[in-house]
């Protein structure tokens, strides 16, 4: 009967848990973020350089995103687990390549959809589109495609890209619960906030500034499962 009342409950306090250690660390994040964004429409040389990033990024279409998720999403996480405090080989040269290459397709599905929303919302950065694009962003994109989608990738390639092993996790009743909630509760703190900031960006810029945010915070979860698992 313990079981069965505490069991439910546990990957929300898990990721309740996660959202108060990512809570200050969150801020600062996004105060780096806003301040970026305040740099490009009140400080001149920041607004020239960003321009070109925008230009070039236009140049380049979908193959700059692609690039830049897949080193700050995939390469820096992969090397900081492997090499930095605490190190060793808990991830594999063969994971790290599956992470990259999944952060790398992140970079064209989340550039896509950024071009998504700019069609069918606006590219204004009023008031009304941002909580709009932030909203169906936070609440309808990540619980219902992108975070679940995550948390399979990281599940197949953590377990050593056994399938079955993940298709035997998902037949247990309340997967969802279980792997994707705690996801979504404890990095809603931090992205919310943010991706409202990276929307008051032109379109072309909102992928840099998301890969900015992403960097940083998959580094900072990495350091937290280092220092929870001690």
């Amino acid at each position: 009967m313990s079981t069965a009342t505490v069991s439910p409950e546990a990957p929300w306090r898990g990721g309740l848990r996660a959202a108060r250690a990512n809570l200050l660390p969150g801020l600062v994040l996004q105060v780096v973020a806003l301040a970026l964004v305040l740099a490009y429409y009140w400080h001149p040389p920041t607004q020239r350089i960003l321009a070109r990033l925008s230009v070039l990024r236009v140049d380049l279409g979908l193959v700059s995103g692609i690039i830049s998720t897949g080193f700050c999403g995939g390469v820096l996480p992969f090397l900081y687990l492997r090499y930095g405090p605490r190190g060793g080989a808990r991830l594999g040269w063969r994971q790290g390549a599956f992470l990259t290459a999944f952060w790398a397709y992140k970079g064209l599905e989340i550039g896509l959809f950024y071009r998504l929303l700019a069609w069918a919302v606006g590219e204004h950065p009023d008031v009304r589109t941002v909580i709009l694009k932030a909203f169906l962003d936070q609440f309808v994109y990540c619980p219902v495609f992108a975070v679940p989608l995550t948390v399979l990738a990281y599940e197949w390639g953590e377990g050593g890209f056994s399938t079955a092993r993940v298709a035997a996790d998902m037949r247990v009743p309340g997967w969802y619960g279980r792997r994707v909630l705690p996801m979504l509760l404890s990095s809603l703190g931090v992205w919310l906030p943010a991706v409202a900031i990276i929307y008051t960006l032109p379109t072309p810029l909102q992928l840099p500034l998301q890969n900015v945010v992403l960097c940083f915070y998959t580094l900072l979860i990495a350091h937290l499962a280092r220092h929870t698992r001690r």
